[in-house]
């Protein structure tokens, strides 16, 4: 047994070394670079690609067999001159004797200038499509051959892992890889040159360092960017799993997207796909583009029908306007310069290919924070759903700004009111009637962003425990929005007001080419002087009182000045438990009854303000001009009616009003504004015409409306004189009822 145990050995010694033998001989004898036109040949009948081999071919049989080859590239039969894919240099070896047992173990693959070309023709079809088709004549010949036998049944899939190929690899380089798309259907283009790709020992199950480093670009948007890539590559090709772990891709990129500046991007954590499980996840995220900063995981399932995705996202504290500004799309101007200046998140995510949304959203904005849920229903419909709540919320902050022009036109118009007012005030109601302002009071400057409102599919619901809103303080805001097709609907706003409330319902139509605006307006008990603020806080409002208020407005267009000048509709309000402030129409009225009486004033007025019980009234407002028929107020001691103008578009007013007095009431009355009972139900006139912000300071006795009173009240005093005289002649010798006939007479 030893001796045929040594003759066994020594026999498969010398059968080692002949194949040994052989194969030195080969590689040595036979030079694969004289039979380059029968290797394209081959690769044309076999592979049906046209292979060019400018360079010269090396190669080794035992124990390695290898391959290197230079300068090749290769086409496809269809168009042969036009390869899609060349190299420099291809170096690759393996392992004969593993071969046997369907296991490739590799030695280094390198790959050195490699350049792909790929391209999809107008028609649609790819040139990667004809890659291992024979040319159309060689099929039809195919068709009219004898059918050969059919080939060895496939594996049955229940040993098919039993019968994978097991890869073994010690490494793979590539170098100055270029790969370049483009698609002639519609004009787009993408690349990625300078491509370096190096990898530790491949192995199935186990982990493979990798690094990769890329410039890629794209043409529609033009875009550019350099990437990097690292980490540990694991795989497990029975199970169908694969990871990358302790993943960081960085990296820069600028182009039309970001308006030609730079962002610096990053990314980070642990990627896993389980195809068998058909699920994929990142966990442990970490993304970075410049100062932004965010964590969380992304889960996805049903990767091979409709993928879903779930996960959490957390962005901590940034400056959301000046990240917007360092990727080019920077935000409009705002009333306040620093809105915008602290944005952070915190979020679940639930969505699809079709859908996101964030439920469990809690943003901080500035000053406020709001819960709630943010979603985008349909990307294709741009349907954005929104339910928030939040603590409070200053409006006013992220209006536009003003234009110059507008603050032009605004200064232009207190300059006015104030010159009116000064000289008001000055002659203390004896001066001439203000004169009717001509100061537009309104901007030009566009209001809606009328083309995003046109695609806008919008469901809001918003609350706020304190919104501030054209500096007006609400209360427990509640605001319901819709919008789509270009109709959006306002289905509620409504709050507490300073101890009021209000509410306000109304439509945005910007599907013709001038929006359309209806809005219906309710508001109960609030203090008047709010809506009516002077631009410095040192001026009294001209009015206080708590206001009700409702109306039913239409206008259109898209400035301030063009809805003022088309607005059109009904209103009806009332004031009450009010006050004229710095307006002493007491001291007016007085000076009326003086006149009349042909005597002085001997005092000066007592009373600074005039109060009053109720103001009310009805409004028929045509493009911009409110008319007001029935004006009533309520004042101790005075019955006031009035009719007029209020000029929305220039904020002037011109009323007539008329006073019924009882005098001066005063414990100390002034004799020259006493009334005598001649004066009973006779009403003074005044007239008010100049700027809303003066009130009743641009108030003046109506002159020629009192030399009609004065002509009334003579004729009055004709007639008691003629009364008088006979009571004396007739005395008791005529009955009363020819008495009165006799006085009668008089009075026709």
């Amino acid at each position: 047994m030893k001796a045929f145990g040594k003759i066994l050995g020594l026999g498969l010694l010398g059968l080692l070394l002949i194949i040994v033998a052989l194969g030195f001989a080969l590689t040595h004898l036979f030079d694969p670079n004289d039979y380059k036109d029968e290797i394209r040949e081959l690769a044309r009948k076999k592979a049906h690609v046209e292979l060019t081999l400018n360079g010269d071919i090396g190669w080794s049989l035992f124990p390695w067999l290898g391959l290197e080859l230079h300068e090749a590239s290769i086409a496809t039969l269809n168009n042969p001159k036009q390869p899609f894919a060349d190299l420099q240099m291809l170096g690759l070896s393996v392992r004969v004797l593993p071969l046997l047992r369907r296991e490739v173990q590799m030695s280094d693959v390198r790959v050195e200038g490699l350049n792909l070309t790929l391209v999809r023709d107008p028609h649609g079809h790819g040139n990667w499509e004809d890659i291992g088709k024979p040319l159309p004549e060689q099929n039809a010949s195919a068709a009219t051959a004898p059918a050969e036998p059919s080939e060895a049944p496939a594996p049955a899939k229940g040993d098919a892992n039993e019968r994978a190929v097991k890869l073994d690899i010690d490494s793979l380089t590539v170098n100055n890889a270029r790969v370049q798309f483009t698609d002639e259907q519609s004009g787009r283009s993408y690349g990625a040159e300078s491509i370096q790709l190096s990898t530790g020992p491949v192995h199935d199950g186990v982990s493979t360092p990798i690094k990769a480093s890329a410039f890629v670009s794209a043409s529609e948007p033009n875009i550019k960017a350099r990437t990097e890539l690292v980490g540990d590559l694991r795989f497990d090709r029975k199970l169908k799993r694969y990871s990358l772990e302790d993943m960081r891709l960085s990296g820069e990129t600028s182009g039309e997207p970001t308006a030609g500046k730079t962002v610096t991007f990053a990314a980070q954590g642990q990627v896993l796909a389980d195809l068998g499980a058909d699920v994929a996840s990142w966990t442990g995220l970490k993304v970075s583009a410049n100062q932004l900063r965010a964590l969380g995981e992304l889960n996805l399932r049903d990767l091979s029908s409709t993928p879903q995705i779930s996960g959490a996202l957390s962005i901590a504290q940034f400056n959301l306007r000046t990240f917007l500004d360092g990727i080019g799309h920077p935000l409009p101007a705002t009333a306040d310069a620093n809105a915008f200046a602290k944005l952070e998140l915190v979020t679940r995510l639930e969505g699809s290919p079709t859908a996101i949304a964030l439920p469990d959203l809690a943003v901080k904005l500035d000053d406020s924070s709001f819960t709630g849920r943010v979603a985008i229903e349909d990307f294709a419909k741009q349907a954005l759903r929104v339910q928030l709540k939040g603590d409070k919320f200053d409006a006013d902050r992220y209006l536009p700004a003003k234009s110059e022009e507008a603050k032009g036109a605004k200064a232009a118009r207190q300059a006015e009111v104030q010159q009116q007012e000064a000289t008001a005030v000055a002659g203390a109601g004896s001066t001439p009637l203000p004169s009717a302002p001509t100061q537009v009071a309104w901007s030009t400057d566009k209001l809606l962003p009328v083309d995003r409102l046109r695609a806008l599919d919008l469901q809001a619901d918003l609350s706020f425990g304190a919104l501030t809103l054209d500096k007006l303080p609400i209360t427990d805001a509640h605001l319901q929005a819709s919008g789509q097709g270009g109709l959006l609907t306002l289905q509620t706003l409504r709050g507490g007001l300073y101890n009021g409330s209000f509410e306000a319902k109304g439509t945005v139509d910007v599907r013709p080419a001038v929006p359309q605006l209806g809005v219906n307006t309710q508001i109960t008990r609030v203090p008047v002087e709010h809506f009516i603020k002077r631009d410095t806080p040192d001026q009294a409002p001209p009015v206080k009182g708590l206001l009700t208020l409702s109306s039913d407005l239409t206008a259109s267009g898209n400035s301030q000045k063009a809805l003022v000048d088309t607005l059109n509709g009904n209103a009806s309000f009332t004031i009450t438990d009010g006050v004229l402030v710095n307006a002493n129409l007491e001291q007016q009225l007085c000076q009326a009854i003086a006149t009349l009486n042909r005597k002085q004033l001997s005092g000066e007025p007592r009373a600074k303000d005039t109060p009053f019980q109720e103001l009310r009234g009805t409004l028929v407002v045509r493009n911009g001009v409110a008319s007001n028929p029935d004006l009533k107020v309520r004042i101790p001691g005075l019955t006031v009616n009035g009719h007029g103008d209020v000029d929305l578009r220039v904020l002037g007013m011109d009323y007539g009003i008329g006073v019924l007095v009882e005098g001066d009431q005063r414990a100390m009355p002034d004799p020259a504004c006493q009334v005598n009972e001649r004066y009973v139900g006779v009403e003074l006139p005044l007239r008010c015409r100049g700027p809303l912000e003066l009130g009743a300071k641009a108030c003046r006795l109506d002159k020629d409306g009192l030399g009609k009173v004065a002509a009334k009240l003579a004729g009055n005093r004709l007639k008691d004189k003629i009364d008088e005289k006979l009571d004396e002649k007739l005395g008791d010798k005529v009955s009363p009822e020819l008495k009165d006939a006799l006085k009668g007479l008089f009075k026709r």
